[in-house]
């Protein structure tokens, strides 16, 4: 029996496991339907880093990172500076991570990071304007030292953290002068995504590795404190109206609970 047989087979074993669990009203881990797994926030982990931050959701750890660097500003934006971000899945994070160049699912992760903080305009590029020709490009880097799931929520709350510790680096002559600092960035609003899964009929939030393997679909909500900033969904399942209204109102409720470790 082939690799992708036996994988389909064991989600099968797990995706009726856990279906029977939740006809009970249980999870693997026994925390309810909405209820996040113990979360850590440390900011200023990287001292040579314009900012950074280390999360911990359940045991999945991201670690971000704040870089400023000159650029020339994209054509059709020749007066706002540049927000990238970048991300690593480190090998040693999980079985099914390998060296080499990023491949989808990394891909995936940085863009989900970078529309819910690009959505919510909480960073003016404006102010990143030099002069013509100049102005500062500041990246987001990620790194996944450890994967149990729900990486996307992990992953936008290190983010937010980083941008929240970042030291803005003073400008003289049209150069960096590093170790130099202006301030922090001024951010209205602390944007965070709130993912969920449906298997069968049943919707879980904050979904461990072992879940996720059983999930039907993924329905991932980007918020600001006053609005939506994003939505995303894969999976071949269907949602309903009412389902969507639900989620995106537990999503507004919970992603406060995180904002609290910011």
């Amino acid at each position: 029996m082939g690799e992708e047989a036996k994988t389909k087979i064991l989600r099968e074993v797990r995706k009726d496991f856990l279906q029977d669990l939740l006809e009970k009203g249980q999870r693997f881990d026994e925390r309810g339907p909405n209820d996040w797994r113990n979360v850590s926030v440390q900011k200023g982990v990287i001292p040579n880093a314009e900012g950074s931050a280390l999360v911990e959701i359940g045991g999945t750890k991201v670690l971000a990172a704040i870089k400023f660097d000159m650029m020339t500003p994209f054509p059709d934006r020749p007066d706002e500076g540049v927000f990238m971000t970048n991300a690593e899945f480190v090998p040693l994070a999980s079985p099914s991570f390998e060296p080499g160049p990023p491949g989808e699912n990394t891909i995936e992760f940085a863009r989900v990071v970078d529309r819910g903080i690009r959505s919510s305009e909480v960073i003016d590029v404006s102010k990143f304007f030099i002069e013509e020709g100049k102005v500062l490009g500041l990246f987001l880097d990620l790194w996944v030292l450890d994967h149990c799931g729900n990486l996307m929520d992990t992953g936008a709350l290190a983010g937010c953290a980083a941008l929240l510790d970042t030291k803005v680096p003073k400008v003289e002559n049209g150069e960096i002068i590093r170790d130099e600092f202006t301030g922090g960035l001024d951010m209205k609003y602390k944007p965070l995504t709130t993912s969920f899964i449906k298997v069968g009929k049943h919707f879980l939030m904050d979904p461990t590795h072992e879940e996720e393997y059983a999930r039907d679909m993924s329905f991932i909500v980007g918020t600001v404190e006053e609005k939506i900033a994003s939505i995303q969904k894969s999976g071949n399942a269907g949602i309903e109206k009412d389902e969507v209204l639900s989620l995106v109102d537990t999503a507004f409720e919970k992603s406060e609970e995180l904002r609290k470790y910011l």
